[in-house]
C-alpha cells in the first residue's frame, strides 16, 4: 500500500517565497504556506513524509502563525483594544481560537494593551477638547474593559481652560442675551461630552468677562 494510500503525504517541494515564509509541495498535488519556525519545528525537507495527524498539526501550526502575522500587521496600522483585534481578526476569517491565541501572544510580548491604550485614548481627545462623557462613550466604542476607565480617566484635566476657550470661539461676537446663540453653544458642549453643570459654569464665567 502506498504512503499516499495510507494518508500519508511526502513533501514534494519546498519553496522560499520570502525570508521567513515558504510554500510545500505535497504528493496529492496541494501546497501548503508556512513559516520558518514550522520548517524548523516539523523538520521539513523536501522528500519528507507526514503522517496524517503531523499534517493536521503543521495545517493548524501554520493558520496560527498566519493569524499572528495578520494580527501584527493590523496592529502596526493603527493603535487598538485587545477587544479590537479580536473582533478584527475573526472578521477577516481567522478562527476564534487563533484570534484569542494571537491577541494573547502580543499581550504577551507587550505589543498589545488595554492600560496603555485607554490612557491614549483619553489623552487624545482631552487635546481635542472633549468632555469626559465622550471620552467615556469612546472607551466603550473601542472595547475597552471597563474596570480600566477611572484610572486612565484621572488624567484628563480640568475642563475649565478647554470649556472657555471653546465659548469663546463659538461666542465670538454674541451678545450675553442672546438665547438662540447661548443655546447653540450649549448644545454644542453637551455632545462634546461635557456636563451640563460645568457648561454652566463656564457660561457664567463668559458673561462675566463680557459685562466688564
Amino acid at each position: 500500500m502506498t504512503a499516499e494510500a495510507q494518508g500519508t503525504l511526502r513533501v514534494t517541494e519546498l519553496r522560499q517565497l520570502a525570508p521567513e515564509r515558504f510554500e510545500l509541495g505535497l504528493s496529492d498535488g496541494t501546497s501548503l504556506r508556512v513559516g520558518l519556525n514550522q520548517i524548523a519545528d516539523f523538520s521539513l525537507f523536501a522528500g519528507r513524509e507526514l503522517a496524517p495527524e503531523e499534517l493536521a498539526g503543521l495545517r493548524e501550526a501554520a493558520a496560527l502563525q498566519r493569524t499572528k502575522e495578520r494580527a501584527l500587521r493590523i496592529i502596526g496600522q493603527r493603535a487598538m483594544s485587545e477587544g479590537e483585534l479580536y473582533q478584527r481578526l475573526t472578521e477577516k476569517g481567522e478562527t476564534e481560537q487563533n484570534a484569542a491565541a494571537a491577541v494573547a501572544w502580543l499581550v504577551g510580548l507587550h505589543l498589545l494593551s488595554d492600560e496603555d491604550y485607554a490612557a491614549l485614548l483619553v489623552r487624545h481627545y482631552a487635546a481635542r477638547g472633549y468632555g469626559r462623557r465622550r471620552v467615556e462613550q469612546e472607551l466603550y466604542r473601542r472595547q475597552v474593559p471597563k474596570a480600566l476607565w477611572e484610572a486612565a480617566l484621572a488624567e484628563l484635566p480640568e475642563p475649565g481652560d478647554s470649556l472657555d476657550r471653546q465659548l469663546q470661539s463659538r461666542l465670538r461676537g454674541a451678545d450675553p442675551g442672546d438665547r438662540k446663540a447661548l443655546k447653540r453653544a450649549t448644545d454644542a458642549l453637551l455632545r462634546r461630552g461635557y456636563g451640563w453643570e460645568e457648561i454652566r459654569t463656564a457660561l457664567d464665567r463668559w458673561r462675566e468677562q463680557e459685562e466688564t
